[in-house]
């Protein structure tokens, strides 16, 4: 009887969170703490994953706090907490122009990039990572933007998954910062 209970219990709690309101909005400056918190939490996975991405010090507070200003950035919102962030360059990123190892399909396009996906420890396991992905995309063809990059590290196994589900191709590396430690696999999606 006990664990007819129990069991009761948890198939509420998870019901609950299925239907509370999920859903997406730009971030302001007063969320900055908060998107913070859930950066760190991502951080400590990445490393328990054994992936050097976001391990010296980037991105920082002030990447999120410019993300912001310049209306990037957007928060995953489930209930009436922030469970999640990711930042939308619609107008792409330079380091996106030169790729190693690889090519464009529609090179001279504009793009846009979708950058620093994090979702909090306590939402993991709810496939945010795929509202949040197929909202961005969503967002961006609406402004007319049909072609989409994307880079990771070789050891973030979670965004290599995340973006070959959505129909992205590997198409070679770029550089996202000025060391050799900052190769990242790039993955680009075409749209009609």
């Amino acid at each position: 009887m006990r664990n007819d209970v129990l069991r009761m219990v948890v198939t509420m709690k998870q019901t609950a969170k299925a239907t509370e309101a999920t859903y997406m909005r730009k971030a302001t400056l007063e969320d900055l703490d908060r998107i913070w918190e859930i950066v760190e939490d991502a951080r400590a996975l990445l490393k328990a994953d054994g992936s050097e991405q976001w391990q010296n010090g980037y991105p920082t507070r002030l990447t999120f706090q410019q993300d912001i200003e310049f209306g990037n950035c957007y928060l995953m919102i489930a209930g009436d907490r922030i469970a999640g962030t990711v930042t939308l360059m619609p107008q792409g990123d330079t380091h996106y122009n030169y790729i190693v190892d690889g090519e464009w399909v529609m090179p001279g396009h504009p793009f846009a990039t979708i950058h620093r996906i994090a979702i909090d420890s306590a939402y993991r396991g709810r496939h945010f990572a795929n509202y949040i992905m197929s909202t961005m995309i969503s967002v961006a063809y609406a402004q007319g933007i049909r072609n989409f990059r994307i880079a990771t590290h070789d050891k973030n196994d979670r965004v290599h998954n995340l973006v070959q589900n959505f129909g992205f191709v590997k198409r070679g590396k770029v550089y996202t910062g000025p060391t050799p430690d900052d190769l990242r696999n790039v993955y680009e999606l075409n749209l009609k």
